[in-house]
């Protein structure tokens, strides 16, 4: 995220930004040290997306401040 914002990760976190998804779950978090998108904690495809083909899972990044 840091990368694609040109932006140095120190600098996402001092702009306070977050990832939300629609129903509020937590599914990824930004990694301050180094600006990456990861998962929060293990994800269970079976559970998330029981019976689809293509799983998708949709989240906003947030940064606070102008760009």
């Amino acid at each position: 995220v840091a990368k694609d914002l040109a932006l140095q990760p120190a600098a996402l976190r001092d702009r306070g930004t977050r990832v939300v998804s629609a129903d509020r779950t937590q599914y990824f978090a930004l990694r301050a040290s180094s600006g990456h998108l990861v998962t929060a904690e293990r994800l269970d495809r079976e559970q998330l997306c029981e019976g689809v083909q293509r799983c998708v899972l949709r989240c906003e990044v947030i940064v606070e401040g102008e760009m």
